[in-house]
């Protein structure tokens, strides 16, 4: 089973970018949390961190074929990806958004994601475990469905 993960832009940055919000997890240590758990459960990944929207589109659109599922950290694409959120729409395996923070106790403009009718769930504001619980629940979702 091949997931992929796409972390959105200034992602790079965890651990240094506003700590009193996202902590100081790097996204080196968030991903190896996540290939840590990934060999538990028995799954690939497939891993990406982009600035650029059309660069995590067109990973998408590579795996098209190959993935079962995704988790999606959209970052500062959540409140205006119009293009993400239709590549997330087109794919035909399930997709989780994730968020480090609860983005519905930020900034007024912050609260709405355009991504979230595009994906089968959020998870949010559990830090680094929000990445870790997605994971969890996409694998669980997708066994229960294949048997």
């Amino acid at each position: 089973m091949k997931i992929l993960v796409l972390h959105g832009p200034n992602l790079n940055l965890f651990g240094r970018r506003e700590p009193h919000i996202y902590g100081s997890t790097t996204l080196a240590q968030i991903n190896a949390r996540l290939e840590s758990l990934a060999a538990e459960l028995g799954v690939e990944l497939a891993t990406i961190q982009s600035n650029h929207e059309g660069v995590l589109i067109d990973f998408l659109h590579e795996h098209i074929d190959a993935a079962q599922g995704a988790l999606v950290n959209p970052a500062g694409l959540t409140q205006h990806g119009v293009p993400l959120h239709d590549a997330i729409k087109a794919m035909p395996f399930p997709v989780i958004e994730v968020h480090m923070s609860n983005i519905a106790a930020r900034e007024a403009w912050r609260t709405h994601s355009i991504i979230s009718p595009a994906v089968r769930a959020t998870v949010q504001g559990l830090g680094p475990h929000s990445y870790l619980a997605a994971l969890h629940g996409l694998v669980g979702t997708l066994r229960e469905a294949s048997s």
